[in-house]
């Protein structure tokens, strides 16, 4: 859910592939790309460090050369930290830089991590205005690398996640980035799935109660203590289930560092990233979530919780509220339940992070910054309950 592909605040390149349907190898210009000879696992790239989840450089370079014929070879694969699930990587092929994602290592839950759902709804999107990184290539092979995954080209930005990331704007760049991200949203979820060819993706009808079901058997395979207020939490949400909404395109994980922007007099949003999670369902879904990850000034509880809300804490950006109104303008949507939705983003987002505490746990994580996701599980879930308490904007 948190697999970003950038350095905080650095600016870094993404890019994405062409749908798994297309039935046989294309090579790297377009589709997926098949088993190709490899050399044998010990043998390595001279000068190469194997990196987690990349351990055998050569096996990938081979692969790249096989199918499709890239410019150059493989002269670095760096590890690019910032994500808290899929594993993302830098690939140096000297005329060219690519971005490798694949599956985290370890307690990966079914159905999640799903590099061609991804590869799908991006390579979908390609052609539209929704702006997203340009398809590579796709290998379901797992011999290459160990699992699933796909190439994509470099989008110049910068991700945005903490307060530090957050000094560079001025209050007029906050204000505008809030609203380029609620019309981004609105954007998202006015496409035509039918005319992008993504009929099917998902099932509207009875999409919450889906999710609230999937997030429940999440949490029984990843939960590694007793949880206070669990339980309550997930009563209270089956109990207030709203009716099915209307079916749109849903990001999943819509957030600010989930997007590469540019500075500058006008501030612009240069890809939305990380689609793992998308789908076709309840656009509310996709606001609540978002409206969870976004701070209001004084929220230092929040700003604790590692989901890169840090930086709408800052002068400038539109307060939660009036991202919600905002929102609700573009799209003519009535928002007067959106207090539901933001609880249940707090319930998914604390699954989310209850498996990745578990992977820590196993020492299955690679990078820094993974000790703080355990704690802040019973935050989330205390704010669940906060937010049908008191009102989706009285939490904080």
């Amino acid at each position: 859910m948190t697999g970003d592909i950038s350095e905080p605040g650095v600016p870094v390149n993404q890019g994405v592939p062409r749908p798994p349907e297309i039935p046989e190898p294309a090579g790297l210009a377009g589709g997926v790309a098949g088993r190709a000879e490899v050399p044998p696992p010990n043998l390595q790239l001279a000068g190469l460090p194997v990196v987690p989840g990349v351990e055998n450089p050569a096996r990938l370079s081979a692969w790249l050369s096989s199918n499709g014929g890239l410019p150059g070879e493989l002269r670095c694969v760096e590890l690019i930290s910032g994500g808290r699930s899929n594993l993302t990587y830098r690939l140096d092929l000297g005329q060219e830089t690519l971005v490798l994602r694949r599956p985290p290592l370890g307690h990966v839950l079914p159905s999640a991590h799903d590099m061609a759902r991804e590869y799908r709804v991006l390579s979908a999107l390609r052609d539209t205005d929704i702006p997203v990184p340009a398809p590579v290539a796709f290998c379901p092979d797992t011999d290459v690398i160990g699992a699933p995954f796909y190439l994509m080209k470099y989008v110049r930005g910068l991700v945005l996640r903490s307060r530090q990331d957050g000094a560079q704007l001025t209050s007029d760049q906050g204000r505008q980035l809030s609203q380029r991200l609620a019309e981004m949203l609105a954007a998202i979820h006015a496409v035509d799935t039918a005319a992008v060819g993504l009929t099917g993706f998902g099932r509207p009808d009875g999409y919450l109660a889906r999710q609230l079901a999937r997030w429940q058997r999440q949490w029984q395979l990843s939960v590694t203590r007793p949880m206070p207020g669990y339980d309550a939490l997930v009563d209270r949400l089956t109990a207030g289930l709203p009716e099915s909404a209307e079916g749109t395109l849903v990001h999943g994980d819509f957030r600010l560092d989930n997007m590469l922007v540019t500075l500058g007099s006008e501030p612009a949003i240069a890809a939305v990233v990380d689609w793992e999670m998308s789908t076709l369902g309840d656009p509310l879904a996709d606001l609540g979530l978002t409206l969870m990850y976004w701070a209001d000034p004084g929220e230092e509880d929040w700003l604790e919780i590692n989901v890169g809300a840090g930086v709408t804490s800052r002068p400038g950006f539109l307060s939660r509220a009036a991202l919600a109104a905002r929102y609700a303008e573009l799209t003519g949507r009535d928002i007067s339940g959106i207090g539901y939705y933001m609880a249940f983003g707090c319930f998914k987002l604390a699954v989310v992070l209850e498996g990745i505490h578990a992977r820590f746990l196993q020492h299955k994580t690679v990078g820094e910054g993974f000790e703080r996701e355990g704690p802040a599980v019973p935050v989330l879930i205390d704010r669940a309950h906060r937010m049908r308490d008191a009102g989706p904007f009285e939490a904080g």
